[in-house]
C-alpha cells in the first residue's frame, strides 16, 4: 500500500498537493518507517537540560533512551543511573551501537558543529540543542552534510511546541487576527552568577528562543537594533539582559527581551510571556499558567510549560526520524534565527540599525 504524507523537503509539493508519495519521490530525504521498536536515543552530554530530554524520551511512546556519552565520565554515569541508562566511554562507541537510532547533542554550543558531523557521518538522525551553531557557516555546514547523508538533523526549537504558540501562528496564519500589528517576546528570569558562567550570555543563551518563535509566527524581520548591558554579575564578562526592536517585512514592529538580571514579581509577571496583537485579534502565552511548586536550577519553581514544551518536540522529531511529519522547525530557521543574532551582536558593536533583508 503506498503511503502518502506530508513532505518536508521539497516546497514545490507543499505549494502544490501538500503530499507525496515518499515511495516514488525523488527527493526524499528520510523513509517512511513503520515499526513496533521504539527510536533508539543515545545523549551527547549530560548537563542540565539532559534531565528534561530523558524526561521525554521517557514519555514519548515510541523512543527509548539507549545510552548517553559525556565529557566527565563520573557526572555521566550518576545521570545515567538516574535515568536508567547505560554510558559509553567515547562518542565513537556510543555511535556503534545499533541500537541507537538517533542521538541528542546536548554538549556546550562550540562543540556542536563536532559532535553533529560525527553523529551524521555514522548515519544517526540528530536533534540539536539551541543555539544549533556558533555561526551560519556552522548551521550550512550541517544542513548539507544532513540532506547528503538522508537524514534528519532538526534543531532543538522547543518552544514552538507548545499548543498555545501552535494555537496562535494557526490564528495568524488564517487571518483571525487581522493584520499583524506587534509581537513581544518577553523572558525575565534570575540566574545565578555561578549558573549563568556556564552560558555564553542572554543574548545567544535566550535570545535564540526569543528569535526562532518570532520566525514561527511572523517570519524575516527587515531590521534589528538591540541594546545589552551587565547589572548583577560581578566577576563573568557575559551581559545579563538585553533588549532587541525588529521591524518585521509587513512594518509591524517587534520586541525580544532576555533577561538573567531579575525576575518579574509584578502582577502577571514577564518571566516569559508572548503577546501577538492584530487589527482584529490577540494572543498570549505565559510559562507562568502553568506552574509547580518544585525546586529547579535557578529557581523554587519549576514552570512545567518548559519541560511540556521539549517533550511535545522529542514526539515530534521521533514521528519526523520515521517520515510521518514534517519539522515545525528546520535547519534554515535555524539559519535564520542565528542571522538574526548576529545582527543584534553587530547591533550592539556598532550602534546601529541593521538590515537583515
Amino acid at each position: 500500500m503506498q503511503r502518502l504524507l506530508e513532505c518536508y523537503y521539497c516546497l514545490p509539493c507543499r505549494e502544490t498537493t501538500g503530499i507525496v508519495d515518499y515511495d516514488r519521490h525523488p527527493n526524499r530525504r528520510v523513509q517512511s518507517v513503520t515499526t513496533n521498536k521504539p527510536l533508539g536515543i543515545g545523549f551527547f552530554g549530560a548537563g542540565d537540560v539532559s534531565d528534561l530530554h530523558a524526561a521525554g524520551v521517557d514519555r514519548c511512546r515510541d523512543t527509548s533512551l539507549v545510552g548517553l556519552w559525556n565529557r566527565t565520565a563520573a557526572a555521566g554515569r550518576t545521570k545515567a543511573k538516574s535515568f536508567g541508562c547505560r554510558t559509553y566511554d567515547t562518542p565513537e562507541e556510543l555511535l556503534a551501537d545499533p541500537a541507537i537510532d538517533a542521538v541528542s547533542v546536548l554538549t556546550n554550543l562550540e562543540t556542536h558543529l563536532e559532535y553533529v558531523t560525527m553523529a551524521l557521518e555514522a548515519g544517526k538522525h540528530v536533534l540539536i540543542e539551541k543555539p544549533v551553531g556558533v555561526t551560519i557557516a556552522e548551521i550550512e555546514a550541517m544542513k548539507v552534510l544532513a540532506q547528503r547523508q538522508g537524514l534528519v538533523c532538526m534543531p532543538g526549537h522547543n518552544f514552538i511546541h507548545e499548543e498555545g504558540i501552535m494555537r496562535t501562528k494557526e490564528l495568524i496564519d488564517a487571518g483571525d487576527l487581522g493584520k499583524l500589528v506587534a509581537v513581544y517576546v518577553m523572558y525575565h528570569i534570575h540566574h545565578p552568577e555561578d549558573v549563568a558562567a556556564r552560558y555564553p550570555g542572554v543574548i545567544r543563551q535566550i535570545l535564540t528562543h526569543n528569535s526562532y518563535m518570532l520566525l514561527y509566527l511572523a517570519g524575516r524581520p527587515a531590521r534589528v537594533s538591540a541594546m545589552k548591558s551587565r547589572l548583577h554579575y560581578e566577576e563573568i564578562p557575559q551581559e545579563d539582559i538585553a533588549t532587541v526592536n525588529l521591524t518585521m517585512q509587513n512594518g509591524a514592529l517587534a520586541h525580544l527581551c532576555a533577561s538573567f538580571a531579575a525576575d518579574d514579581h509584578s502582577a502577571d509577571p514577564w518571566t516569559m510571556m508572548v503577546k501577538v496583537i492584530g487589527t482584529a485579534g490577540s494572543a498570549r502565552y505565559s510559562y507562568r499558567d502553568w506552574v509547580e511548586i518544585k525546586p529547579a536550577v535557578v529557581h523554587s519553581q519549576t514552570y512545567t510549560a518548559y519541560r511540556g514544551s521539549i517533550i511535545h518536540e522529542i514526539e515530534r522529531f521521533a514521528q519526523v526520524c520515521r517520515g510521518h511529519v514534517e519539522p515545525l522547525s528546520n535547519l534554515d530557521d535555524a539559519i535564520d534565527a542565528q542571522r538574526i543574532i548576529e545582527g543584534i551582536e553587530r547591533s550592539i558593536d556598532e550602534g546601529i540599525t541593521v538590515d537583515l533583508s
